[in-house]
């Protein structure tokens, strides 16, 4: 079972996720946070092992949590595998996002069998950048080490 933080926001995107991913079968939902500080501490304390981490949230944003995760030495292996989500596809944000930490950047209107898989892809230590045209990782694709994340003056 692959279990899932979800940190959005807006609590109609997460109640989409979460009764989506949850009829996956092999999905499980076991947290929403609605900022980034609040990813942060349910990560440290569900052990996801996937995150979708809205990039823009009140307070502490997405990226900062995802830094903060991807640098938790606690958390290396067992949860930090984000996969960030934004409304508005940039090579600017993947850029940041992957500078960041995260595993994987979605827009937010990816088709929902794309987002199951990237949720499957990235449970898996598999890296892509954007998902929303992989159906299965290549063959040749080998496990990832996690990136550590490097300051925003870098």
């Amino acid at each position: 079972m692959i279990r899932v933080l979800l940190a959005d926001d807006q609590a109609l995107i997460r109640a989409g996720f979460r009764v989506l991913l949850d009829a996956a079968g092999d999905l499980r939902v076991v947290g929403e946070a609605t900022d980034g500080r609040q990813a942060v501490d349910m990560a440290r304390r569900e052990r996801a092992g996937v995150v979708l981490m809205d990039i823009m949230m009140p307070g502490m944003d997405g990226l900062e949590a995802t830094r903060r995760i991807a640098a938790d030495d606690d958390l290396a292996g067992v949860t930090g595998e984000v996969v960030i989500l934004t409304t508005f596809e940039s090579d600017e944000y993947v850029y940041q996002a992957i500078r960041a930490g995260a595993s994987g950047f979605l827009v937010k209107d990816t088709e929902p069998a794309d987002l199951i898989q990237a949720v499957r892809v990235v449970a898996r230590g598999w890296s892509p950048v954007a998902f929303p045209t992989m159906r299965s990782p290549p063959a040749s694709t080998s496990a990832r080490s996690r990136p550590r994340p490097t300051s925003a003056a870098s």
